[in-house]
């Protein structure tokens, strides 16, 4: 097989985008580091319980909604337990499965923490952008994750007509 080589604009993307993929979250963790002693891998699984009806999820949903295996996810959710911002019990719909839950301690830090979380991701990423900038980055940024993972949560989060474009035309 053939190499299929990058054209110069391709690899100026490429590089662009493994740059800022590199970066951000070690810019992102250290802020967060700084502030309350979290990674930024912590502060999304606590976002995603605050978001969730009742501040609750099952540990499967939970890992799908953080990008995780249920062993990291574990591994994490014992140390927030630990600093009293979650807690773990079996589900009351189903005994098998486990329930994170964000205790009222962890959604007041969170409450407090997202002020300057969202301040620096503000300052990192969307100062620097126009509407049309972060139109674009969304519109590319879901095609590229509809590549890699179609059902990824992220994606049926988005509207209907946006969905529609970024899918492209129906064969009849």
């Amino acid at each position: 097989m053939a190499a299929h080589w990058l054209t110069p604009d391709e690899r100026r993307a490429w590089l662009a985008l493994y740059a800022l993929t590199s970066l951000l979250p070690a810019n992102l963790d250290a802020h967060l580091f700084r502030e309350a002693r979290i990674t930024l891998f912590d502060y999304h699984v606590l976002a995603m319980l605050s978001e969730a009806e009742g501040t609750s999820l099952p540990m499967s949903e939970l890992a799908a909604r953080s990008t995780a295996s249920l062993s990291r996810l574990s591994h994490v959710v014992k140390k927030l337990e630990g600093r009293g911002w979650v807690t773990r019990l079996p589900s009351a719909l189903d005994g098998r499965v486990t329930t994170a839950s964000l205790t009222p301690a962890g959604f007041e830090m969170l409450a407090e923490l997202a002020v300057s979380h969202v301040a620096q991701v503000r300052c990192t990423v969307f100062d620097a952008l126009d509407d049309e900038d972060v139109a674009d980055l969304e519109r590319v940024g879901r095609k590229i994750l509809r590549g890699m993972h179609s059902a990824h949560w992220i994606l049926a989060d988005g509207d209907a007509a946006t969905e529609a474009a970024l899918a492209g035309p129906i064969d009849d």
